[in-house]
């Protein structure tokens, strides 16, 4: 007989490699998160908290131009760092690492428009729909005449 299948967060909570992991992917998550708050403005969407071992914080960053700002205001990070979350930080390293501008978050465009003839056959649904699902078709139908007055 086979055995039922783990559940996943009890394989992070036992013994062996996969917990330590899974702990130190979320130290960095929320380092990187601390870090971006500290080092505000267009700096903090260039860089990500890639590691910390051994008391050194390593922060890669897309350009030598990013990694340079980030060494300016690198004391400033290191003595807040050390004061509010790890006391037991010594210094930070920056990288550049230019294969991070493939993962950059790229802005969302608004897919949040209708056709006229689109809208003309959702109306047209509505006409023959009943209750509140008329009510929503109308909504959205209206959605192509505001999509094209913005």
């Amino acid at each position: 007989m086979k055995k039922p299948p783990q559940d996943l967060s009890q394989l992070l909570h036992q013994r062996g490699q996969l917990p330590n992991i899974a702990e130190k992917a979320e130290l960095l998550m929320h380092l990187d998160y601390y870090v971006k708050q500290v080092l505000t403005g267009p700096v903090s969407e260039q860089l990500k908290v890639a590691n910390f071992r051994q008391g050194v914080l390593v922060i890669e960053t897309t350009t030598a131009a990013w990694a340079a700002r980030i060494n300016f205001q690198k004391t400033k990070v290191l003595q807040q760092l050390q004061a509010e979350t790890l006391p037991m930080l010594s210094a930070i390293e920056v990288k550049v690492n230019p294969s991070l501008l493939m993962y950059a978050t790229k802005a969302k465009e608004n897919h949040n428009q209708i056709t006229q003839t689109a809208a003309t056959h959702i109306e047209a649904l509505a006409e023959h729909a009943e209750g509140s699902l008329a009510i929503k078709l109308k909504r959205l139908a209206a959605l192509a005449s505001r999509s094209r007055q913005s």
